[in-house]
């Protein structure tokens, strides 16, 4: 991890990440003890891992990166999406919301409140997604779409 990346990441820790990251876990468990909420499960875990060390790593539809479709990307992920909304992806994105807020009312804190907002639109639909490193090429080769 580069230098810029590694000081970027252990502020991010410090500025509300290390909670946010936990939420996510506490989300993971609970979809986890109620086994119908088991496909959401490694998701969540996914992406605690990504709020945990947001910087050097992106967040990218899976269609787009394979350039293929899958059980995620299709209508069983947007039905997947919507009970994930209702049951645990309002609460964590309020979450990185009023971090956001929190963080912004600061200078300094403007590029991690950027990155809660871009973590509380993941948490709203985060079936289809994958995280990859910024550096990555699609297996594909193509350019990604944004």
């Amino acid at each position: 991890m580069p230098l810029l990346q590694l000081i970027l990441n252990i502020l991010w820790i410090v500025t509300g990440g290390i909670w946010m990251a936990f939420a996510w876990v506490i989300a993971a468990l609970i979809m986890a003890i109620t086994i119908i909420g088991l496909p959401w499960t490694r998701a969540a875990l996914n992406i605690a891992a990504y709020s945990l060390l947001p910087f050097g790593q992106r967040a990218v539809s899976r269609r787009d990166w394979t350039g293929r479709d899958d059980l995620g990307t299709g209508a069983f992920g947007t039905l997947g999406n919507i009970l994930w909304l209702v049951l645990a992806g309002w609460w964590l994105a309020l979450g990185h919301v009023v971090t956001a807020v929190a963080l912004a009312i600061t200078i300094i804190g403007l590029p991690f409140a950027w990155a809660h907002l871009k973590l509380a639109g993941i948490a709203l639909w985060p079936i289809g997604k994958m995280i990859v490193p910024n550096d990555a090429v699609p297996p594909s080769g193509r350019p990604m779409r944004w």
